[in-house]
């Protein structure tokens, strides 16, 4: 007897594996398929927008050193801001923690790089990317917007962004090889997964809204 219920449960096991990675892999490719037509490395070709939207990340890898994509970023959102392409920057991020607060550092560090204080806009309610585009269009009032990360990063933004009826662009911050670059990569098939959840199945809405805030 326990030989067959060995065999009934590796064959299920089996099968769910398959199905569950059928399923990361039709949720990563239509998302990059869908979103490929948006996507720009260029300042030059990318049309302009009123805002930017820079997602936001630690500005410390988890290891204590500067966390190279939160540099890319910035760096990639002064030179959008800096070409004329965006004149103000919707930075969105986590402030969920006392001693953690990803707008704050996204503001002190495109002051430094020339980008005025006045033109920088904080999101302290960007605690997913999801939350980021959600926000952008029902409490900035945004129908039209550059997304600035990497380029996984914004794949997803823009897919979330135009299935909420946004028109969204995405600006690519150059991408970041280094060890953590593997894992970001495979926690990304099951977000796209998710996202894919979100939008079609769940009608995931944003954590917070609050008062809208003109730009």
């Amino acid at each position: 007897m326990k030989q067959p219920r060995l065999k009934k449960f590796v064959l299920t096991l089996l099968i769910c594996v398959i199905v569950i990675s059928i399923s990361l892999w039709f949720s990563h490719s239509h998302i990059a398929r869908f979103s490929a037509p948006y996507l720009f490395t260029s300042a030059d070709a990318i049309p302009s927008n009123n805002v930017g939207l820079v997602l936001g990340t630690s500005k410390q890898s988890r290891y204590g050193g500067a966390n190279a994509f939160f540099y890319k970023r910035i760096l990639a959102a002064a030179q959008l801001y800096h070409s004329g392409k965006v004149k103000k920057l919707i930075v969105s991020g986590d402030n969920r923690f006392n001693d953690y607060n990803e707008p704050k550092d996204m503001r002190e560090a495109l002051i430094r790089h020339g980008v005025p204080d006045s033109c920088i806009i904080s999101d302290f309610a960007g605690l997913r990317t999801f939350d980021s585009m959600i926000r952008c269009k029902h409490i900035f009032g945004q129908d039209s917007v550059t997304v600035i990360s990497q380029r996984f990063h914004n794949e997803r933004a823009i897919y979330i962004a135009r299935h909420s009826g946004m028109h969204c662009v995405g600006f690519n911050a150059p991408d970041v090889m280094t060890s953590r670059s593997f894992l970001v990569s495979i926690r990304e098939y099951f977000s796209r997964f998710k996202c894919l959840l979100d939008i079609h199945i769940l009608g995931t809405r944003a954590r917070h809204y609050g008062e809208k805030i003109n730009i």
